[in-house]
């Protein structure tokens, strides 16, 4: 089994961690500043006085429950933000993020760096992995089950004047659109996928990350070949660690050329360099 390795999201332009700690980090986004919880951040912030326009109180709830308070006007609507190519819309969601994952930003440019020729994007959310790929010359498909995120990734492609790229958006099921896909012999150059730990499909369809991802890891196998060039898995808030989902996809992908690789997502802060872990990742690469 290959050393875990650490995929760092450094600072850009319209996003930044500003600082970090006891329990909370304060994030720029573009011209404004949030303040959500982070229960990595166990250490002490580098400053005690943070300003923000926003911050995201908890609630009780385990799952993810809460609401924003704000101290200054903060669109409703969203505003605009961009990374390289892809412009897109964020805004303060009823599920504490906002809109996209910046932690993501390595993965896209690495996937880009392989030169896909077409793309599977499952949970694709609002499109910003289907856009920078999209922007690099690949053909997309884009899967996700809320009918509402599909339509901001359509929204967020108009933006980025990418309306006219060869994109097909999808609301269904992930795991069942797999398998039709596979019945129908497609084949991707890579996917990208980002299961969450319990969702419902738009018929009703109940998702268990760990019921469900390993059958779907094996179907989404059979999209690829010797000749495809990646498969990414991403996934958050669960007991799970990277060496697993790295056996994982190890297994499923024994029989194709390449090398799986494994490890974490972390964004690096600004105040003193330090790296906030984010997530857990495992990757076949054929390049």
């Amino acid at each position: 089994m290959a050393e875990l390795q650490t995929l760092i999201a450094e600072p850009w332009a319209d996003y930044g961690l500003l600082d970090s700690g006891h329990g909370r980090k304060l994030e720029r986004y573009g011209r404004f500043r949030f303040i959500r919880p982070e229960p990595q951040a166990m250490w002490a912030p580098a400053k005690a006085d943070w300003q923000a326009d926003g911050a995201f109180v908890p609630g009780s709830d385990e799952e993810g429950g809460g609401r924003w308070q704000f101290s200054k006007p903060v669109p409703r609507e969203g505003w605009p933000l961009k990374w390289e190519e892809a412009r897109f819309t964020a805004s303060c969601t009823p599920f504490r993020h906002l809109g996209f994952f910046p932690d993501m930003a390595p993965v896209w440019a690495w996937m880009r760096g392989l030169q896909p020729k077409s793309a599977l994007n499952l949970f694709g959310y609002t499109g910003v992995g289907t856009l920078a790929l999209a922007a690099a010359g690949a053909e997309m498909v884009h899967v996700d089950a809320s009918k509402k995120s599909v339509e901001a990734a359509r929204a967020n492609a108009a933006l980025s004047g990418m309306a006219d790229k060869p994109a097909r958006w999808i609301v269904d099921d992930a795991a069942k659109f797999v398998a039709r896909e596979v019945r129908r012999g497609r084949r991707y150059d890579g996917i990208i996928l980002d299961p969450p730990k319990y969702g419902r499909g738009p018929e009703g369809e109940v998702w268990k990350l760990e019921e469900g991802l390993a059958p779907l890891i094996a179907d989404c196998r059979k999209l690829l070949d010797g000749d495809s060039r990646f498969l990414f898995l991403t996934v958050y808030a669960v007991r799970m660690s990277a060496l697993a989902i790295g056996e994982l996809v190890r297994q499923a992908f024994a029989d194709l050329p390449g090398r799986v690789e494994m490890g974490e997502l972390a964004v690096r802060e600004e105040a003193r360099g330090l790296l906030l872990p984010t997530a857990i990742w495992a990757r076949w690469r054929n390049d």
